[in-house]
């Protein structure tokens, strides 16, 4: 299979999982990057965070234009995580990367294993406690910024279980702290020696976009604890898969 169809084929997935769930592409952007187009751990991270901002961007206003974002809690989220995001980002470059691979899995399974444990039924949006959504909007920004990812797939259970949101709210309200915490992250990446592929990220990215559409539309069809098991699963597959490599 050719490198630009495997890549239209991943960018579709992702898009998929972050119109839906509000966050998985980053987790699964990484290893579709390294195992199926031959990235090195390092460009992939990179080249992840370009493909999740984009795309998480596009999901950010089809969400918003049905109204399933809280911005209050979304810009609390995010504004704590900047500076949090740039400074482990610079950390986590000189860290060997077999160590950030078992750090990255062994986050997501534990997040994944919570949201398995207690699905969030549908509730009432509750007043944000500011002091509790810096808190975890700074500690998502430092994760997001350590591993290299867009961070949704710990927002989700954050805004969740943190601030009480309902799922189908809390999966728009990640995108806004996605894009704000992967733009942190790759700023704080810049002029890293890494090779950027455009002509596979170029269309990874198209290809994810179009996805984040779709997504979205599905998300209306599901309700609300399903998408949180089906994201729960999804996020397990790949913290065992990649935990697995990181220990070989």
């Amino acid at each position: 299979m050719s490198t630009l169809l495997l890549a239209l084929i991943a960018g579709a997935v992702i898009g998929l999982a972050l119109g839906a769930l509000g966050g998985g592409g980053s987790v699964l952007a990484v290893p579709a990057l390294i195992y199926l187009l031959d990235f090195t751990p390092a460009a992939a991270t990179t080249a992840s965070l370009i493909i999740v901002t984009a795309t998480s961007a596009t999901a950010l206003y089809a969400h918003a234009t049905s109204g399933n974002v809280r911005w209050k809690s979304g810009a609390l989220f995010a504004a704590a995580g900047i500076l949090p995001a740039m400074a482990a980002a610079t950390l986590a470059a000189r860290l060997p990367e077999q160590v950030l691979t078992a750090a990255f899995a062994a986050i997501a399974g534990l997040a994944a294993l919570r949201m398995l444990k207690s699905p969030q039924a549908e509730k009432e949006f509750r007043p944000v406690q500011p002091v509790r959504a810096a808190g975890a909007g700074a500690g998502l920004g430092a994760i997001t910024g350590f591993l290299g990812v867009g961070g949704g797939f710990l927002a989700v259970p954050a805004l969740v279980g943190v601030l009480g949101l309902r799922m189908r709210t809390a999966v728009g309200t990640s995108l806004l702290v996605i894009t704000v915490n992967s733009l942190a992250a790759l700023t704080a990446r810049t002029g890293s020696p890494a090779p950027l592929h455009w002509a596979v990220i170029a269309p990874f990215t198209g290809a994810a976009i179009l996805g984040a559409w779709d997504g979205k539309r599905l998300a209306a069809k599901i309700t609300g604890p399903t998408l949180q098991r089906i994201f729960a699963v999804t996020l397990l597959a790949v913290a065992a898969f990649m935990l697995t490599d990181a220990i070989r």
